[in-house]
């Protein structure tokens, strides 16, 4: 399997794309006037402490207040709460007016403000360093218990070498790495973080401490690693920020990196462009003829499996288990291509056989082992639904590039002209009865007007004989279908 990484900057937006034997995997979007979040380090104000749910709002100098659960803090001695239900009251950790050093963990998406926590992190390529925990972690993506005791036992070492007090993760680049390597990373965070300790005592509130790196070098931190044959950059400024990055902390990656220069633009070339336009619809084809239809909602993201017009050579069984089968593997890749999180609702076509539901699951699952993002996923239900849930700390695709429609104001349907015909008639009736007026005017737009002159024509004189009064329309230009407006003549 070869593996390139895609970097499109200009100066409004950057672009990332992650592309595997020629098909694009991921897409990172970074706009120049509206940057990430997550990471991002703040000195903060507590405005509102809310007992029951066991929160507070933090003010951090964004557009919207933070939001910190009383499980994402640290008490007094730096030990992190675990389980929720042993969680002291919120307002023992933390009172209104308090000034409090806060992480951004999760993105403001819609009208929800940033998610904090106070368990601060700082990451390198192959570490995550927490200075308020005391646990050595290791990636659950390295497998090997030898490989796991050994860089356990390596980050110990290193860290009481170092005399560096706090936690560690270790991230699954970090597979088979070298002592030096980690010496390398090691001491890059002990750096870092006694800059940032520096500049919180002396920061006003609110202020940010720390905001993490352009997208360009995040990705070579979070998405370059084996088997990563290419890095395409086509900006000469970047192509040189990231070559010095890499050879400061990556040194195998600097020789990966190439500055594109071709007349057509690089995303043209692999066909990103196409595909971000085929990520925001809601209906994914498959190679079979068989389709998906995703949809997005705040409360969840609902997949739907589809046969359409695949019929199989043998029987129905099989054309649903070869639909399921190519549908688990798009699933997967469209749920990593437009960053979809949260609640996750997988509606696969109905199975009898309990080995092609367990076959379809392993593809899943599969699939879902080179997803960079955490899942959890549980069997299929009675009902036939497959749950899971993706860990999401930023935007959607869909909600980063879109917004909701004016016309339905996000419905994703408007009334008909029928519809609104007859709601038009209603409160004609209603203003007929309150108001001695000697006629009436309609403006509507121009298909609910048509529909009026043309198929409504006879209920509109009935009604005229009905109300004694003369009804005129006009047409409104401006009104959309589901606008009109009744004037007393």
């Amino acid at each position: 399997m070869s593996e390139e990484l895609l970097v499109n900057v200009s100066p409004v937006e950057t672009r990332v794309a992650l592309v595997e034997n020629g098909v694009v995997q991921e897409l990172s979007i970074e706009r120049s006037h509206n940057k990430g979040f997550v990471g991002n380090i703040y000195k903060g104000k507590v405005v509102r402490v809310l007992p029951g749910m066991q929160a507070a709002f933090v003010d951090i100098g964004l557009a919207r207040t933070g939001f910190i659960h009383a499980a994402d803090m640290s008490d007094a001695n730096g030990d992190t709460e675990g389980r929720r239900g042993e969680l002291p009251d919120i307002r023992t950790l933390v009172r209104e007016g308090q000034t409090l050093v806060v992480q951004v963990s999760k993105e403001p998406i819609g009208t929800k403000g940033a998610r904090l926590t106070t368990n601060l992190s700082v990451s390198s390529r192959y570490l995550v360093y927490m200075p308020n925990s005391t646990h050595i972690g290791v990636s659950t993506r390295i497998e090997g218990d030898g490989e796991r005791q050994r860089l356990r036992e390596l980050v110990e070492t290193l860290a009481r070498e170092h005399e560096v007090p706090g936690g560690f993760i270790l991230r699954t680049v970090a597979e088979n790495a070298r002592p030096e390597e980690l010496r390398s990373d090691l001491g890059f965070l002990q750096k870092l973080w006694s800059d940032f300790q520096s500049k919180i005592s002396g920061a006003p509130v609110p202020a940010a401490i720390h905001t993490d790196m352009p997208l360009f070098l995040r990705a070579l931190r979070d998405l370059a690693r084996a088997p990563i044959e290419k890095i395409r950059v086509d900006s000469r400024q970047s192509w040189s920020q990231m070559r010095e990055f890499c050879g400061n902390y990556y040194p195998e990656l600097t020789d990966l990196i190439e500055l594109y220069s071709g007349e057509r633009p690089l995303l043209d070339l692999y066909g990103v462009e196409d595909e971000i336009s085929r990520a925001l619809d809601t209906r994914v084809p498959l190679k079979s003829n068989g389709y998906l239809i995703v949809e997005q909602t705040e409360a969840m993201t609902t997949v739907d499996v589809n046969t359409g017009a695949f019929v199989g050579r043998r029987n129905l069984e099989e054309t649903i288990f070869k639909t399921n089968m190519e549908a688990a593997s798009a699933i997967v890749r469209q749920l990593r291509l437009r960053n979809l999180g949260g609640i996750i609702v997988l509606d696969f076509i109905d199975m009898k056989d309990p080995e092609h539901e367990r076959q379809v699951l392993r593809t899943l699952e599969k699939a879902l082992e080179k997803d960079h993002a955490k899942t959890s996923i549980t069997g299929v239900s009675e009902l036939g639904l497959v749950e899971m849930t993706r860990k999401r700390t930023r935007e959607s695709l869909g909600q980063m590039l879109c917004e909701p429609c004016p016309l339905c104001r996000g419905r994703g349907q408007i009334k008909s002209a029928e519809t609104v015909c007859y709601e038009i008639f209603r409160e004609i009736l209603r203003d007929a009865r309150a108001y001695e007026n000697d006629k009436f005017l309609v403006l509507a737009s121009q298909l609910v007007v048509d529909r009026l002159l043309d198929e409504e024509a006879v209920y509109v004189a009935d009604l005229e004989a009905f109300i004694g009064r003369t009804i005129e329309f006009q047409v409104e230009s401006l009104f959309t279908q589901e606008q009109y407006d009744i004037v007393l003549v």
